[in-house]
């Protein structure tokens, strides 16, 4: 065995072309696919962007490791499906960069969360998670809801995504501070705003129970609440497929 080892020592260059050519087909099995992406990613017309609000949260979510405990990735087995809702899809993650879908669950799934609780249940399970899942063992967020938001840097955050294929407008970058602070405060001058650039169908409101001051906690309940409702194509192709 080590004779035919220093046979290939001793062949140095055409060992390295032969651990290229070995590397390459890993390569191209999992690039050639990419070739074929407008034809496997689902059609979701009705696919809206993250909100400034919610890309806050999103980033929070991310900052805080809430993906090390929390999947994002419905499986197409029956009981997932059964406990979860529907399986899904390719084109739900389509803006998530990057995408958190995930497989570790030392907590639920979270695909399907947004609007199964109330904004009251999401801040008391924050401020701690034990008072409404008493054998829980995630750690609590209290602080999320002493800490203001930074919103100064948001429209820079929405630029970056937009290099990446978000479909962000100028419009929507020029306001992202306006537009946060709108999402929160319903009934304050600029919530008409953000209808106007994310649609009808965008949640404002006080997240964290307190209009007069935009916390994290603001952001990190509407990142959830939006969750597995940016389009409604897996519902769809649930009623589609007659299950």
């Amino acid at each position: 065995m080590f004779g035919f080892h220093y046979k290939l020592e001793r062949k140095a260059i055409s060992f390295t072309l032969a651990i290229i050519f070995v590397a390459s087909i890993g390569g191209l099995v999992e690039i050639a696919p990419l070739f074929t992406i407008q034809q496997t990613v689902e059609d979701a017309p009705d696919m809206r962007v993250y909100t400034p609000l919610e890309l806050a949260g999103r980033n929070i979510y991310v900052r805080e490791g809430c993906y090390a405990c929390h999947s994002q990735m419905i499986r197409t087995l029956r009981d997932e499906v059964e406990r979860y809702g529907p399986y899904s899809l390719a084109v739900e993650s389509k803006y998530d960069h990057p995408m958190l879908w995930g497989s570790k669950r030392t907590g639920p799934d979270l695909a399907r969360v947004g609007g199964k609780y109330s904004d009251d249940w999401h801040l008391a399970h924050m401020i701690n998670p034990r008072d409404l899942v008493p054998q829980s063992i995630m750690p609590d967020y209290a602080r999320l809801l002493r800490t203001q938001l930074r919103t100064d840097d948001l429209g820079r955050h929405l630029k970056a995504m937009r290099t990446v294929g978000v479909p962000y407008t100028d419009e929507m970058i020029a306001n992202a501070a306006s537009d946060a602070a709108g999402q929160a405060n319903p009934d304050g001058p600029l919530a008409e705003g953000v209808i106007k650039r994310y649609g009808e169908a965008t949640n404002v409101r006080a997240f964290d129970g307190r209009p007069d001051l935009l916390t994290e906690m603001d952001a990190m309940i509407a990142y959830l609440q939006i969750l597995g409702r940016l389009t409604d194509a897996a519902h769809r192709a649930v009623a589609s497929s007659g299950e």
